[in-house]
């Protein structure tokens, strides 16, 4: 069987996460310190014992995700000599899931992706003034007829799609007024339901383009190495192994679509059976599910869910 290992990205965050790995790995607790020493901030405190509020800044929730998923990286390498390289085909995350699956295959140090992520969460919070934007999930319409909805609904202003989730899940984002309209002209369309997202900026849209020069510089000075396997990138669809590539792709990403179905399709396709989603939530799993149907897909989370799959990849 051959297996691809997936992250997270926001919204997958929850007060208490990643305190089990700590409690039952040393290397997992490893993970947390370097974490909190390289941003000079005690995120694995917040992480386990709130304010959820505070978690779920952006600039907080980014590198707290990052942090539990090479937790989980972390405890199957120690625990079980389970790596990335010696176990997958392919890595991917959706958002900042990708800067994970990266330090995941060893293209960002730990220490460096922390601190990349705490920069991409500020700008991307500062790039637009707080309720300028928004983003709604357009559910029930493929993602030609809700980009064609977020065309229509521009009007001048921005309003573009933002995550091609799955088939009849897509997110769009852009100005508020041009995001409230275009929920209007999705449902004139067909679709089922648009629901306005409780986000603190417009991620993935032209608005974007501060954080998206920010992160430009960031990467510029960041020692980038080859991933052990591809990174399936998520606005490109398609598997990259070049630093400067991957770079590129990462700065296009702040502005760009996270294509996460055609991701997937891209690894079903080439022969993944199997999807690990690495960390926080299961959220990815339930889209592997959609997005590659024939394909089998599991959540790593917990100590339990590490031995499970570490005796299944044996197995």
């Amino acid at each position: 069987m051959t297996t691809a290992f997936t992250f997270p990205g926001q919204g997958s965050q929850a007060v208490g996460m990643g305190k089990s790995l700590a409690e039952s790995f040393a290397s997992a607790r490893a993970v947390f310190a370097e974490v909190d020493a390289a941003l000079g901030q005690n995120l694995s405190r917040l992480m386990w014992e709130g304010p959820e509020a505070e978690l779920t800044l952006t600039e907080n929730a980014q590198p707290a995700l990052m942090a539990v998923s090479m937790a989980v990286v972390r405890a199957l390498e120690a625990e079980h000599g389970i790596t990335v390289g010696n176990t997958a085909s392919f890595v991917a995350g959706h958002s900042l899931g990708e800067y994970s699956a990266l330090a995941a295959a060893g293209t960002f140090t730990l220490a460096d992706a922390a601190r990349l992520l705490k920069l991409r969460g500020q700008a991307m919070q500062s790039a637009t003034p707080v309720g300028a934007g928004a983003m709604a999930a357009l559910l029930g319409l493929d993602f030609a007829a809700a980009a064609a909805a977020a065309a229509e609904a521009a009007e001048g202003e921005v309003c573009q799609a933002a995550n091609d989730n799955s088939d009849g899940q897509v997110v769009v984002s852009g100005s508020k007024a041009a995001v409230e309209r275009c929920a209007g002209i999705a449902k004139a369309k067909g679709a089922k339901r648009a629901v306005m997202l409780p986000v603190s900026a417009p991620f993935h849209c032209a608005l974007m383009q501060p954080a998206a020069a920010a992160m430009e510089a960031a990467l510029a000075r960041v020692a980038m190495q080859p991933p052990a396997v591809p990174v399936v990138a998520n606005v490109g669809a398609a598997p990259l192994s070049d630093p400067a590539a991957i770079a590129r792709s990462l700065v296009a990403q702040v502005t760009g679509t996270v294509r996460w179905r055609e991701c997937v399709g891209y690894m079903a396709a080439h022969g993944v059976t199997r999807f690990y989603e690495l960390g926080a939530g299961k959220v990815l799993t339930g889209l592997s599910r959609k997005n590659a149907p024939d394909a089998a897909a599991f959540a790593i989370g917990t100590p339990e869910d590490i031995a499970a799959a570490a005796a299944q990849i044996r197995g």
